[in-house]
């Protein structure tokens, strides 16, 4: 069993509106682009800080808003963008069920190992 000792579970956690008939969901992708808007203010930033191209991260919040049928960013051109109410729930929610569900997990994964 010791082989397996450095294994560890990884949960891919995804929040989708049933209705819409696009495959954009909000999931690790998205989430990391909105809290790093949170801390920088900025799309552009946040896109830079993944090595993304911002044309790129745009797409992205622009097909996930459409999917899930909400605004998650306010933007103010050359002045940034913050999180809208929504989207500032929907990470919070995001970011406290993808931390419990990993951490079910791993405890698990250790209770079967035993």
């Amino acid at each position: 069993m010791s082989e397996l000792a450095n294994l560890k579970p990884t949960i891919r956690l995804s929040i989708m509106n049933p209705e819409s008939e696009s495959g954009s969901l909000f999931g690790r992708g998205i989430a990391n682009l909105c809290l790093g808007v949170r801390e920088t203010g900025s799309l552009n930033a946040s896109a830079k800080g993944m090595g993304m191209a911002y044309s790129k991260a745009w797409r992205i919040v622009k097909d996930t808003e459409a999917a899930l049928g909400i605004q998650l960013l306010d933007r103010d051109g050359a002045h940034g963008s913050t999180l809208t109410e929504a989207g500032d729930k929907l990470l919070d929610a995001y970011v406290a069920i993808d931390k419990k569900l990993q951490e079910d997990a791993e405890k698990e994964f250790a209770r079967i190992l035993g």
